[in-house]
């Protein structure tokens, strides 16, 4: 018996079959998981403002990542940054995702500044600077459903993510294993710190693929939710996060 042969064809069976395996675990995967809670139905859209591109920029029909970053963007560069290397660089293949930041009308030249040297000469043409009154930039945040308020330059490290029914995604139970463990109180995720890399590279970044996934199935006829949807916090009382 040549060993030398059987002992190839061995390595090579197992080359094979070992990916074909892995997938097979995956696939159940992909038709069973929970879909991204719905924790807001009623996110007001931005048809009154203004954009750096001069398109009609809306939340309507699209993935959408909001952040707030005030009449003084500089100073909230850091949260930018992040958000451009850790959530734009990794979406900006998906279909009809965008970043959409709210900023003050008279802020324009400051948000050029800004989009230049975030773009280190890459494609951020899903990335967009809106801009509008005071008081509109109050009510699109007061629609959110969030711990924080906007500090005084109408700004925030939080972002958003809203979808293409402008419904706000999130958790409804954001606790971590050991405190489901310990059986700690309920609380919810509404937004991200874009301050907290770990925050975005794991909770935001495994959020917005589930909701991706969502889309996917829904436009090939699989998706099946018997998730929680936003009703379920009419039953919670627990704090925001």
């Amino acid at each position: 018996m040549d060993y030398k042969k059987v002992s190839r064809y061995v390595v090579l069976g197992i080359l094979f079959f070992l990916p074909v395996t892995f997938l097979l675990f995956l696939y159940p995967a992909t038709h069973n998981y929970t879909p991204l809670d719905i924790i807001n139905e009623d996110v007001l859209d931005i048809n009154l403002f203004t954009s750096d591109s001069n398109e009609n920029i809306v939340f309507k029909d699209h993935i959408t990542v909001l952040g707030f970053l005030g009449n003084n963007p500089k100073k909230n560069s850091t949260a930018a940054s992040n958000l451009k290397e850790l959530v734009y660089d990794k979406f900006k293949g998906f279909k009809r995702f965008q970043i959409v930041i709210v900023m003050p009308k008279g802020s324009e030249e400051a948000a050029k500044k800004l989009k230049n040297d975030i773009s280190s000469y890459q494609d951020i043409r899903f990335w967009h600077f809106v801009f509008g009154e005071p008081n509109d930039i109050k009510n699109v945040y007061t629609s959110l459903k969030s711990k924080t308020s906007l500090n005084t330059n109408l700004a925030t490290n939080n972002v958003f993510i809203i979808d293409k029914e402008l419904k706000q995604r999130g958790r409804l139970d954001d606790r971590t294993d050991k405190e489901l463990e310990k059986n700690k109180s309920v609380y919810m995720l509404t937004a991200y710190d874009c301050i907290e890399v770990a925050e975005i590279k794991n909770k935001m970044s495994d959020d917005l693929r589930i909701l991706f996934t969502e889309y996917r199935q829904k436009r090939k006829g699989e998706f099946n939710s018997d998730s929680r949807r936003a009703n379920d916090l009419n039953t919670t009382n627990e704090p925001e996060n």
